[in-house]
Protein backbone atom coordinates (compact mmCIF):
# COMPACT_ATOMS: atom_id res chain seq x y z
CA UNK A 1 0.00 0.00 0.00
CA UNK A 2 2.83 2.37 0.83
CA UNK A 3 4.43 1.76 -2.56
CA UNK A 4 1.21 2.75 -4.35
CA UNK A 5 1.00 6.01 -2.39
CA UNK A 6 4.58 6.89 -3.25
CA UNK A 7 4.00 6.16 -6.95
CA UNK A 8 0.88 8.33 -6.99
CA UNK A 9 2.67 11.21 -5.30
CA UNK A 10 5.61 10.91 -7.69
CA UNK A 11 3.24 10.85 -10.69
CA UNK A 12 1.50 14.00 -9.52
CA UNK A 13 4.85 15.75 -9.27
CA UNK A 14 6.47 14.34 -12.40
CA UNK A 15 3.56 14.75 -14.85
CA UNK A 16 3.62 18.57 -15.08
CA UNK A 17 7.42 18.50 -15.16
CA UNK A 18 7.38 15.93 -17.97
CA UNK A 19 4.93 18.02 -19.97
CA UNK A 20 7.21 21.02 -19.58
CA UNK A 21 10.21 18.91 -20.59
CA UNK A 22 8.35 17.54 -23.63
CA UNK A 23 7.67 21.11 -24.77
CA UNK A 24 11.38 21.85 -24.47
CA UNK A 25 12.24 18.71 -26.46
CA UNK A 26 9.93 19.78 -29.29
CA UNK A 27 11.56 23.19 -29.47
CA UNK A 28 15.13 21.91 -29.09
CA UNK A 29 17.49 20.90 -31.86
CA UNK A 30 18.43 17.28 -32.52
CA UNK A 31 21.86 17.96 -31.15
CA UNK A 32 20.39 18.86 -27.76
CA UNK A 33 19.12 15.33 -27.08
CA UNK A 34 21.73 14.68 -24.38
CA UNK A 35 20.48 17.47 -22.10
CA UNK A 36 18.80 16.64 -18.78
CA UNK A 37 15.40 17.92 -19.91
CA UNK A 38 15.37 15.72 -23.01
CA UNK A 39 16.43 12.60 -21.10
CA UNK A 40 13.78 13.18 -18.43
CA UNK A 41 11.04 13.73 -21.00
CA UNK A 42 12.01 10.67 -23.01
CA UNK A 43 12.03 8.57 -19.84
CA UNK A 44 8.54 9.80 -18.95
CA UNK A 45 7.18 9.05 -22.44
CA UNK A 46 8.77 5.60 -22.29
CA UNK A 47 7.11 4.92 -18.93
CA UNK A 48 3.72 6.01 -20.25
CA UNK A 49 4.02 3.77 -23.33
CA UNK A 50 5.13 0.65 -21.44
CA UNK A 51 2.72 1.08 -18.52
CA UNK A 52 -0.37 0.82 -20.75
CA UNK A 53 0.88 -2.13 -22.84
CA UNK A 54 1.82 -5.76 -22.32
CA UNK A 55 5.49 -5.09 -21.47
CA UNK A 56 5.74 -2.79 -24.46
CA UNK A 57 3.56 -4.78 -26.85
CA UNK A 58 0.16 -3.82 -28.14
CA UNK A 59 -2.66 -6.36 -27.92
CA UNK A 60 -6.25 -6.40 -29.18
CA UNK A 61 -7.35 -5.63 -25.62
CA UNK A 62 -5.24 -2.54 -24.95
CA UNK A 63 -5.60 -0.36 -28.05
CA UNK A 64 -7.94 1.26 -30.54
CA UNK A 65 -7.35 1.80 -34.27
CA UNK A 66 -8.07 5.16 -35.90
CA UNK A 67 -8.35 5.87 -39.63
CA UNK A 68 -8.24 9.55 -40.55
CA UNK A 69 -9.12 10.95 -44.00
CA UNK A 70 -8.50 7.99 -46.31
CA UNK A 71 -10.45 9.82 -49.03
CA UNK A 72 -9.90 10.21 -52.80
CA UNK A 73 -8.71 13.82 -52.74
CA UNK A 74 -6.23 12.97 -49.99
CA UNK A 75 -4.95 9.90 -51.87
CA UNK A 76 -4.42 12.09 -54.96
CA UNK A 77 -2.03 14.30 -53.00
CA UNK A 78 0.16 11.49 -51.66
CA UNK A 79 3.65 11.49 -53.17
CA UNK A 80 5.64 9.76 -50.42
CA UNK A 81 4.84 6.21 -51.59
CA UNK A 82 2.97 4.24 -54.23
CA UNK A 83 -0.75 4.85 -53.70
CA UNK A 84 -1.82 1.27 -54.44
CA UNK A 85 0.70 0.00 -51.89
CA UNK A 86 -0.62 2.57 -49.43
CA UNK A 87 -4.20 1.34 -49.91
CA UNK A 88 -3.02 -2.26 -49.51
CA UNK A 89 -1.44 -1.40 -46.17
CA UNK A 90 -4.58 0.44 -45.03
CA UNK A 91 -6.57 -2.73 -45.70
CA UNK A 92 -4.06 -4.87 -43.78
CA UNK A 93 -4.51 -2.59 -40.77
CA UNK A 94 -8.30 -2.50 -41.17
CA UNK A 95 -8.61 -6.26 -41.42
CA UNK A 96 -6.28 -6.72 -38.45
CA UNK A 97 -8.61 -4.60 -36.33
CA UNK A 98 -11.67 -6.39 -37.69
CA UNK A 99 -10.32 -9.89 -37.14
CA UNK A 100 -9.29 -9.25 -33.55
CA UNK A 101 -12.29 -7.14 -32.55
CA UNK A 102 -10.32 -3.97 -31.82
CA UNK A 103 -12.35 -0.74 -31.44
CA UNK A 104 -12.16 1.31 -34.66
CA UNK A 105 -12.86 4.96 -35.42
CA UNK A 106 -13.30 6.28 -38.97
CA UNK A 107 -13.26 9.99 -39.63
CA UNK A 108 -13.35 12.14 -42.77
CA UNK A 109 -12.74 15.81 -43.50
CA UNK A 110 -15.12 17.84 -45.71
CA UNK A 111 -16.40 14.83 -47.66
CA UNK A 112 -18.92 16.76 -49.75
CA UNK A 113 -17.05 20.01 -50.29
CA UNK A 114 -13.54 18.77 -50.96
CA UNK A 115 -12.25 15.28 -50.17
CA UNK A 116 -14.95 12.81 -51.22
CA UNK A 117 -16.17 9.80 -49.26
CA UNK A 118 -13.80 7.44 -47.49
CA UNK A 119 -12.43 4.89 -49.95
CA UNK A 120 -15.03 2.14 -50.44
CA UNK A 121 -12.54 -0.68 -49.80
CA UNK A 122 -12.09 0.61 -46.24
CA UNK A 123 -15.79 1.21 -45.70
CA UNK A 124 -16.53 -2.34 -46.86
CA UNK A 125 -14.49 -3.72 -43.95
CA UNK A 126 -16.58 -1.75 -41.46
CA UNK A 127 -20.05 -1.75 -43.04
CA UNK A 128 -21.85 -0.80 -39.81
CA UNK A 129 -19.49 1.98 -38.75
CA UNK A 130 -20.48 5.61 -39.40
CA UNK A 131 -17.52 7.89 -40.20
CA UNK A 132 -17.26 11.04 -38.10
CA UNK A 133 -17.46 14.06 -40.39
CA UNK A 134 -15.19 17.04 -39.61
CA UNK A 135 -14.31 20.46 -40.91
CA UNK A 136 -11.01 20.82 -39.04
CA UNK A 137 -7.82 19.32 -40.44
CA UNK A 138 -6.94 18.47 -36.83
CA UNK A 139 -9.26 15.68 -35.67
CA UNK A 140 -8.40 16.51 -32.05
CA UNK A 141 -10.29 19.80 -32.53
CA UNK A 142 -13.48 17.79 -33.17
CA UNK A 143 -15.43 17.13 -29.97
CA UNK A 144 -17.29 14.19 -31.53
CA UNK A 145 -14.01 12.55 -32.52
CA UNK A 146 -12.37 13.03 -29.12
CA UNK A 147 -15.54 11.73 -27.47
CA UNK A 148 -15.39 8.60 -29.62
CA UNK A 149 -11.77 8.06 -28.63
CA UNK A 150 -12.63 8.38 -24.94
CA UNK A 151 -15.53 5.94 -25.26
CA UNK A 152 -13.18 3.20 -26.48
CA UNK A 153 -11.62 3.19 -23.02
CA UNK A 154 -8.21 2.56 -24.61
CA UNK A 155 -5.06 4.61 -23.94
CA UNK A 156 -3.06 3.26 -26.90
CA UNK A 157 -4.11 4.73 -30.23
CA UNK A 158 -2.92 3.15 -33.47
CA UNK A 159 -3.40 5.88 -36.06
CA UNK A 160 -3.16 5.94 -39.85
CA UNK A 161 -3.99 9.12 -41.75
CA UNK A 162 -3.67 11.19 -44.91
CA UNK A 163 -1.70 13.34 -44.94
CA UNK A 164 1.05 12.45 -42.48
CA UNK A 165 2.24 16.01 -41.94
CA UNK A 166 -1.24 17.37 -41.22
CA UNK A 167 -4.05 14.98 -40.38
CA UNK A 168 -1.79 12.46 -38.62
CA UNK A 169 0.72 14.74 -36.93
CA UNK A 170 -1.68 17.26 -35.41
CA UNK A 171 -4.04 14.89 -33.56
CA UNK A 172 -1.15 12.60 -32.62
CA UNK A 173 0.80 15.42 -30.99
CA UNK A 174 -2.22 16.70 -29.07
CA UNK A 175 -3.34 13.22 -27.99
CA UNK A 176 0.13 12.68 -26.55
CA UNK A 177 -0.29 15.75 -24.35
CA UNK A 178 -3.62 14.32 -23.14
CA UNK A 179 -1.95 11.14 -21.90
CA UNK A 180 -2.47 8.77 -24.84
CA UNK A 181 0.26 6.56 -26.28
CA UNK A 182 0.42 6.99 -30.05
CA UNK A 183 1.43 4.38 -32.61
CA UNK A 184 1.71 5.99 -36.04
CA UNK A 185 1.24 3.46 -38.84
CA UNK A 186 3.89 4.76 -41.18
CA UNK A 187 3.08 2.68 -44.25
CA UNK A 188 -0.70 3.21 -43.98
CA UNK A 189 -0.17 6.98 -43.92
CA UNK A 190 1.19 9.17 -46.68
CA UNK A 191 2.49 12.69 -47.15
CA UNK A 192 2.58 15.17 -50.00
CA UNK A 193 6.30 14.42 -50.38
CA UNK A 194 8.82 12.05 -48.84
CA UNK A 195 10.39 15.03 -47.05
CA UNK A 196 7.02 16.06 -45.56
CA UNK A 197 6.19 12.50 -44.51
CA UNK A 198 9.60 11.86 -42.94
CA UNK A 199 9.68 15.19 -41.13
CA UNK A 200 6.24 14.53 -39.65
CA UNK A 201 7.25 11.04 -38.48
CA UNK A 202 10.39 12.45 -36.83
CA UNK A 203 8.40 15.20 -35.16
CA UNK A 204 5.92 12.71 -33.68
CA UNK A 205 8.67 10.36 -32.54
CA UNK A 206 10.51 13.22 -30.85
CA UNK A 207 7.31 14.02 -28.97
CA UNK A 208 6.94 10.39 -27.80
CA UNK A 209 5.01 8.58 -30.54
CA UNK A 210 6.07 5.17 -31.87
CA UNK A 211 6.24 4.26 -35.57
CA UNK A 212 4.86 0.89 -36.67
CA UNK A 213 3.78 -0.79 -39.90
CA UNK A 214 0.43 -2.36 -40.77
CA UNK A 215 1.83 -5.90 -41.01
CA UNK A 216 3.64 -5.38 -37.71
CA UNK A 217 0.31 -4.55 -36.04
CA UNK A 218 -1.39 -7.61 -37.55
CA UNK A 219 1.37 -9.97 -36.40
CA UNK A 220 1.62 -8.35 -32.97
CA UNK A 221 -2.10 -9.00 -32.50
CA UNK A 222 -1.61 -12.66 -33.52
CA UNK A 223 1.68 -12.94 -31.59
CA UNK A 224 1.73 -16.75 -31.28
CA UNK A 225 0.99 -19.15 -34.13
CA UNK A 226 -0.25 -21.66 -31.56
CA UNK A 227 -3.27 -19.38 -31.13
CA UNK A 228 -5.58 -20.95 -33.67
CA UNK A 229 -8.71 -18.80 -33.24
CA UNK A 230 -7.76 -16.32 -35.98
CA UNK A 231 -4.93 -18.27 -37.61
CA UNK A 232 -6.56 -18.78 -41.01
CA UNK A 233 -7.94 -15.23 -41.18
CA UNK A 234 -4.52 -13.74 -40.47
CA UNK A 235 -2.84 -15.89 -43.11
CA UNK A 236 -5.52 -14.93 -45.63
CA UNK A 237 -4.76 -11.23 -45.08
CA UNK A 238 -1.04 -11.89 -45.50
CA UNK A 239 -1.65 -13.90 -48.68
CA UNK A 240 -3.89 -11.25 -50.22
CA UNK A 241 -2.10 -8.03 -49.27
CA UNK A 242 1.51 -8.68 -48.29
CA UNK A 243 3.34 -9.38 -51.55
CA UNK A 244 6.39 -11.63 -51.27
CA UNK A 245 5.56 -12.40 -47.65
CA UNK A 246 2.14 -13.60 -48.79
CA UNK A 247 3.73 -15.78 -51.45
CA UNK A 248 5.94 -17.31 -48.78
CA UNK A 249 2.92 -18.09 -46.63
CA UNK A 250 1.16 -19.65 -49.62
CA UNK A 251 4.21 -21.83 -50.30
CA UNK A 252 4.46 -22.90 -46.65
CA UNK A 253 0.75 -23.75 -46.57
CA UNK A 254 1.13 -26.11 -49.52
CA UNK A 255 4.20 -27.70 -47.95
CA UNK A 256 2.33 -28.46 -44.71
CA UNK A 257 1.29 -32.14 -44.52
CA UNK A 258 -2.45 -32.72 -44.89
CA UNK A 259 -2.54 -34.49 -41.51
CA UNK A 260 -1.29 -31.35 -39.75
CA UNK A 261 -3.83 -29.15 -41.56
CA UNK A 262 -6.63 -31.49 -40.49
CA UNK A 263 -5.38 -31.55 -36.89
CA UNK A 264 -5.23 -27.74 -36.77
CA UNK A 265 -8.72 -27.46 -38.27
CA UNK A 266 -10.09 -29.78 -35.58
CA UNK A 267 -8.43 -27.76 -32.80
Amino acid sequence: MRTRVVQKEETEVIRPQAEKFAHMVNSAGIGDSSCYCCVAAQSWMSFMSVSSTDKGLITPDNCAVVFIDHQPQMFFGVASMDRQELLNNVLVLAKAAKIFGVPVILTAVESRAFSGNITPQLLDVFCDLRPIERSSMNAWDCAEFVGAVKRTGRKNLIIAALWTEVCLAMPALQALTDGYAIYAVEDASGGTSMVAHSAAIRRMEQAGAVSVTALQVLLEFQRDWARTEHYDEVLEVVRKHCGACGQGVEYAAHMEPASLRQKRAIN
